[in-house]
């Protein structure tokens, strides 16, 4: 498994400075995101250079891009919204291999209108997921036409919030292009610590085959996320099941200040030397 940070998580907002910095933290890898290039995070064009200009950081640095954030609301109440969504996931697909980013992640999206990342009553409603089928359809056929692939992660307070959920929407879909990026510290809140592994196993095992990114971050005690390392999530135990489950790309950690970007690296770097090889 290799070691990754979220680009952003450095200030900058040309793509060396940050590369430079990931390296000099500990990191291998980047999920990218196009803030970094001094664009917005979902652009509606990317002017000439901008990928050249990412990959000669990535080459300078041995810094790989394992993914570029793409983010929107799928579901937005408003249907602009989501039209303008589709348009920007178009815009980034159209350079992502020319940048070597083989995964564009995404957000299911909640009927939040102001917040992506905020849960909503409505979100568990038969017309929610009716819409979010159709997004991710859309989604999709964008990634056939650029050839790249797509990472829905479970997340607490959108659509999809759980595995099982997850592996719905893999079956409903049916496309290979549809992965999985996997956060075991948005599958519990405040749980036991028996619990806690039960969860993290279940989700591995139900999504194992189409993991193409896993995140690192933490909760504490009472169920807020935290630093990596900093609070209850067994890593020994997540990365075991990791290894187990045969998984070897990216982990990449976020939800950490710049000035932790060191010591997260080495924390991580002690658990995954602990794994003994399959």
């Amino acid at each position: 498994m290799q070691l990754g940070i979220f680009a952003k998580t450095f200030a900058g907002r040309d793509p060396g400075s940050v590369f430079r910095a990931a390296r000099a933290a500990g990191y291998r890898a980047v999920q990218y995101n196009m803030a970094c290039s001094g664009l917005p995070p979902m652009p509606v064009e990317i002017p000439p250079g901008t990928a050249d200009a990412i990959c000669a950081a990535a080459r300078q640095t041995g810094v790989a891009v394992a993914a570029i954030s793409a983010t929107y609301n799928m579901i937005h109440p408003d249907w602009a919204v989501r039209r303008r969504g589709h348009a920007s996931l178009a815009c980034i697909a159209a350079v992502a291999r020319e940048i070597g980013a083989p995964l564009l992640t995404l957000c299911t999206g909640t009927r939040d209108p102001a917040d992506q990342w905020r849960a909503h009553p409505d979100n568990q409603t038969p017309q929610a997921w009716r819409d979010l089928l159709v997004s991710i359809e859309t989604a999709v056929e964008i990634a056939e036409r650029y050839g790249v692939a797509l990472g829905i992660e479970p997340e607490p307070a959108n659509v999809v919030h759980s595995a099982d959920l997850a592996r719905r929407l893999m079956i409903e879909i049916g496309s290979p292009r549809l992965r999985i990026v996997l956060d075991p510290a948005n599958l519990f809140a405040v749980e036991s610590l028996d619990r806690q592994r039960a969860i993290v196993a279940d989700a591995i095992e139900k999504l194992a085959d189409r993991l193409s990114l896993v995140h690192a971050k933490d909760r504490d005690a009472a169920g807020r996320v935290v630093t990596a390392g900093t609070g209850v999530l067994d890593y020994r135990f997540y990365f075991r099941r990791l290894r187990d489950a045969r998984y070897t790309g990216p982990v990449i950690t976020h939800g950490l200040h710049a000035e932790e970007a060191a010591d997260v690296a080495a924390f991580l770097e002690r658990r995954l030397a602990e794994l003994s090889p399959v």
